[in-house]
């Protein structure tokens, strides 16, 4: 089994350290409801000293024990920092020294948001990818120089050091290791319950794909969390532009720029990756797919998805079930 740590530090964000403990302590309790007597994986809370650390919200957290009690871990979440990031750390040098000594002995980090300076400080991500919150963009970057900072990107992960540039994006990072940890099918029930509507949130699709770009126009962010609650309705985006408070054109405009596609392709991805979903896990008929996802016509539903995927559903189905979709050929 796994041994898990979760940082509390002072002044830090309860809820960057909260989501990925409730998703990963959720997996356990799953996975040993179906496997009885299943040993449970070791998750520890850990502060600098031992002691309660008070974060930024007025919530104490209760440490289990100081970081120098922990001789060996397999994965550290920090948390995001409110406030001065680099005062914090500075604070800090033992965790710090932690940190590297753990990454050598092979944990991965996942920091969130502005934690990242710790594995930063440390020298852990000279020379690698990285991200940060989108407000310490610059000075990050003038502190770590020898960090390739990625200011267009939410999630950046590189030889076992994962960054979030916002608290949001850490749910999408706690379920890709939630997968590794236990099973794809855990990972889909954690999901339902975490994720709402969609098995994946879409930005999760970039531990995947490192081509996929993010940004950090928070308008247009808001905008598409709105296209991945509402996806199934009948969608008029002169009235979501209206909504927003933005003209038609200065939405395209700024949806282009941002997103590197349409208002509408970007709504056709979310619904047809829905559908490769319920296709795989589902005994819907494909007409029922194409109305779960927001497509009264079946017949556009099917075109569409053969444009964008080479196959038919019924296709696609087959081969996703009988697991031949991803074999590698030589």
């Amino acid at each position: 089994m796994s041994h898990i740590t979760v940082l509390a530090i002072k002044n830090g964000l309860a809820s960057s350290i909260t989501i990925p403990l409730e998703m990963i302590r959720a997996a356990d309790v799953i996975r040993r409801i179906r496997q009885r007597g299943a040993p449970k994986n070791h998750i520890a809370i850990a502060s600098h000293d031992g002691k309660p650390a008070v974060m930024t919200g007025g919530i104490s957290i209760m440490a289990d024990q100081s970081v120098a009690q922990i001789q060996k871990t397999d994965l550290i979440f920090i948390p995001a920092l409110w406030g001065n990031p680099n005062a914090t750390v500075k604070k800090h040098p033992e965790i710090c020294t932690w940190l590297h000594q753990q990454y050598s002995a092979g944990a991965s980090i996942c920091s969130v948001g502005t934690g990242s300076y710790f594995p930063a400080h440390a020298g852990l991500l000279n020379d690698r990818s990285a991200t940060t919150h989108w407000y310490y963009f610059d000075d990050f970057q003038k502190r770590y120089p020898k960090i390739k900072l990625q200011r267009k990107r939410f999630i950046t992960h590189a030889d076992n050091l994962y960054c979030t540039g916002s608290v949001n994006a850490v749910r999408d990072v706690a379920l890709h290791f939630v997968e590794q940890l236990f099973t794809p099918d855990i990972a889909d029930e954690v999901a339902h319950h975490f994720t709402h509507e969609l098995k994946r949130s879409y930005e999760s699709m970039l531990l995947a794909d490192e081509e996929k770009n993010s940004h950090h126009d928070e308008q247009i962010i808001k905008i598409q969390e709105w296209l991945q609650k509402h996806y199934k309705q009948a969608i008029s985006f002169k009235d979501i532009a209206q909504k927003f408070d933005l003209s038609v054109r200065s939405f395209n405009r700024r949806f282009r720029n941002a997103a590197d596609k349409t208002p509408l392709e970007y709504l056709q991805e979310i619904r047809l990756e829905q559908a490769k979903s319920l296709l795989k896990h589902s005994n819907l008929t494909v007409a029922e797919i194409a109305y779960e996802i927001g497509y009264q016509d079946t017949s556009s539903f099917t075109s569409l998805f053969k444009r964008t995927n080479s196959v038919t559903p019924k296709e696609y189905r087959h081969l996703v079930r009988t697991k031949l979709f991803n074999v590698d050929t030589e």
